[in-house]
């Protein structure tokens, strides 16, 4: 007991080590912060130099984008392989900001197809260089260590898979055949988006519309076979939704 007032009688005669200490964490809190701010600014400019300079711009125009020069601009990212792991975080945020709400809309089966074929087209149409530089895989002709676009790819056909698993359950038919099934969708989307960004030879509603029919036909095809038939313009009974699992960590920069 004595040994335990004394530590409280020292402790009592040195308030400002405490204060000093919460200051220190206040202060290292503020600075955490304003990196990550920071960061998330040269990513928004990243952004403005790709839609300038397309898929091969170097570090020299994100920071011109940023107005600081090359210097500061790596005392935020360790080099460009994690500029580009940025850019892949924030594009996969625009996609799901978008994709996730039309694909969770509580509509008829082909309005909600579309919805969701939509918004996929929406984003790589307002970011085409974003889409081709993470399409690469390179970043100045550097080789990167990370496909944003294959890990997406399988984020949203898992999601897909367990949504058909979940509505072809509640129809009795054989879920087995869902993962297939959502990895094909996500894989013609895909491709599809791809060969549209560099073609152009339809307009946006048009391709949306297309791969809309082409999407509900399987599945009408699908459930008549066994039976059933699903007004396409009607809601379902029950909405299932889309849960995404967690993804890779979020890569702010900061250093410990």
């Amino acid at each position: 007991m004595n040994g335990m007032s004394d530590r409280v009688k020292r402790d009592s005669k040195h308030p400002g080590k405490q204060e000093a200490g919460s200051a220190g964490d206040a202060r290292r809190d503020r600075w955490r912060k304003h990196r990550i701010a920071r960061r998330a600014e040269f990513v928004e400019a990243a952004l403005r130099a790709l839609d300038e300079h397309g898929p091969d711009l170097g570090m020299e125009h994100v920071a011109a984008a940023a107005g600081v020069t090359k210097p500061v601009l790596y005392r935020h990212f360790e080099d460009k392989a994690d500029l580009y792991l940025a850019l892949g975080q924030r594009g996969t945020e625009i996609l799901f900001q978008r994709l996730i709400p039309a694909i969770n809309a509580e509509l008829a089966p082909v309005p909600r197809i579309r919805m969701a074929l939509d918004a996929f087209f929406t984003v790589i149409e307002e970011h085409p260089n974003l889409y081709r530089l993470l399409a690469r895989g390179t970043f100045q002709d550097k080789p990167v260590d990370a496909d944003v676009v294959a890990e997406d790819k399988e984020v949203i056909a898992t999601a897909l898979t367990a949504l058909l698993g979940d509505y072809m359950r509640m129809f009795d038919m054989d879920s087995g055949a869902a993962e297939p099934w959502a990895y094909g969708i996500v894989g013609m989307v895909q491709n599809t988006g791809e060969w549209w960004l560099e073609k152009r030879t339809m307009s946006r509603d048009s391709v949306v519309e297309y791969l809309t029919q082409i999407i509900w036909a399987a599945i009408d095809g699908l459930c008549r076979q066994r039976g059933i038939v699903i007004d396409p313009d009607q809601p379902l009974d029950e909405n299932k939704v889309v849960k995404l699992a967690d993804r890779k960590t979020e890569r702010t920069g900061d250093p410990a």
